[in-house]
Parts: structure tokens; C-alpha cells; sequence
């Protein structure tokens, strides 16, 4: 099973689940940045092995990129010597392999002609969802999160949007459940697509093992209008 994680051309993460475990080392090697939408095991679950796996075979320190809340999970609960290796100063603290590049809600940051801009999302944790921008076209991923009106305010600003990758996690039998985890059912994510004014192509991600051809049929029969795909693993977007 893969969990999240977005490879933006070759050196940028965009969260770090188990899905890239798939990378050969030498593939790992060339990513220089991680951004991070939250604080979940299934979007965080690589880093440590990524920093273990290529950080001595790099010149330059891996960055996380991630607001201050989510930075200062991952320092107290993850690289904190209990259960993995403070890597922001081994091998020494004035060259690690891994350094904290916090963000605000909003702000924007530029590599190399590309845009990445986070984006409010609602979740049990501090969470953001980002706007990946080309300067052709952009991507925006929800991240995790529930109804959002702030997200649309947002995404109906992007003049580019040329995708939309949101979450849709659980089916609508279980619709208090996600209400209580703050993810999107089928008919909770009707009412959210109702609110984007901009045309794009729509991709959902995130569904339960177990329950994903349940969920489809719920999101196809629901909001056929919006012509929504799952998102598959592998799959590539030029944008």
C-alpha cells in the first residue's frame, strides 16, 4: 500500500509517504526539497529514511518545508533520538543533512521558475494543501481536509488552475466518522466541488483501502457533473 506522496520534476517532494520508497537511491539522491502538508504518518512516513538512506551521498542538506506547527511535530515526535536521529545536526550541527525551512499560510515559494504556495486546508492537525505553479498552468492538492470554504476563496484566484487533486477518504456510510477525522465523503465532496468557478481537470486521492470501488461508484453516481478520476499511482501531469 502507498500513501502520499508527489515527485515535482526531480528534486521536489510534495509529502513524503510510503509511495516513495519506490524511488531508486539514485533517484533519492537528486530530491532537495520536501514539503510537507501535515504532520500524518502517511504523508511524513519516508523522510527518515530518505534523509538515512541519501543524506551522506549529498552535498547539501535536505530541506522540510512546512509551517512552524508541523515542523515542531516532526522535531518533537520523529527526530527527536527517541525514534530516529536528529539529522538537523547530525552529522554536525554546522553541516547537517537536514534542515527546517518553515512557511506561513499563504506565502509563496519560488525554485527554479516554479511557484509553490500553501493553501488553508481544515484537518485534526495544523495542515495545509499547495498550489504547485508552473507559470503555464497550475496544480493545486487539497491535502487532508474537510470542508474548506477558505481553500475555495483561493483556488478560484488561480487564473492557470489546470488540476485539482482533492481528497475524498471515506464512503458516505461512514460520513461521522469523517466528520470526526476531518476528511470528505462522496456527498460532502459534491457540495465542496459546488464551490470551485474555475474549470480543471479533478483527480481524488486518499480513499481507504477496502472501500476504494465503493467510494468511486459513490463519487461517480454523485458528482458525474464534475467528472472527477481517481488518482493513480504512477501517474504523471505536465502543467
Amino acid at each position: 500500500m502507498r500513501t502520499t506522496s508527489f515527485l515535482l520534476d526531480h528534486d521536489v517532494l510534495i509529502d513524503a509517504g510510503t509511495g516513495v520508497m519506490d524511488l531508486t537511491v539514485s533517484e533519492l539522491m537528486l530530491i532537495d526539497h520536501v514539503f510537507i502538508t501535515h504532520s500524518h504518518l502517511d504523508h511524513i512516513a519516508s523522510i527518515p529514511f530518505l534523509v538515512d538512506t541519501a543524506g551522506w551521498m549529498r552535498d547539501k542538506p535536505l530541506t522540510l518545508h512546512a509551517t512552524e506547527e508541523t515542523l515542531n511535530i516532526l522535531k518533537q515526535h520523529i527526530f527527536n533520538w527517541l525514534i530516529w536521529p536528529d539529522f538537523n545536526r547530525l552529522p554536525t550541527p554546522d553541516q547537517p543533512f537536514m534542515v527546517y525551512a518553515p512557511f506561513s499560510l499563504g506565502e509563496t515559494i519560488a525554485l527554479g521558475g516554479r511557484k509553490i504556495t500553501s493553501l488553508p486546508a481544515n484537518h485534526v492537525v495544523p495542515a495545509v494543501g499547495f498550489q504547485l505553479d508552473s507559470g503555464r498552468h497550475s496544480l493545486v492538492f487539497s491535502g487532508d481536509t474537510t470542508t474548506n470554504d477558505a481553500l475555495w476563496v483561493e483556488v478560484n484566484k488561480i487564473e492557470n488552475l489546470s488540476h485539482l487533486i482533492i481528497e475524498t477518504a471515506f464512503s458516505n456510510k461512514e460520513l461521522d466518522l469523517a466528520v470526526a477525522a476531518k476528511h470528505l465523503v462522496p456527498c460532502l465532496l459534491v457540495e465542496e466541488l459546488k464551490k470551485l468557478k474555475k474549470s480543471a481537470h479533478i483527480y481524488v486521492t486518499h480513499l481507504k483501502p477496502g472501500e476504494v470501488e465503493l467510494i468511486m461508484c459513490e463519487i461517480e453516481r454523485d458528482a458525474v457533473e464534475f467528472k472527477p478520476r481517481m488518482l493513480q499511482n504512477n501517474q504523471i501531469f505536465e502543467f
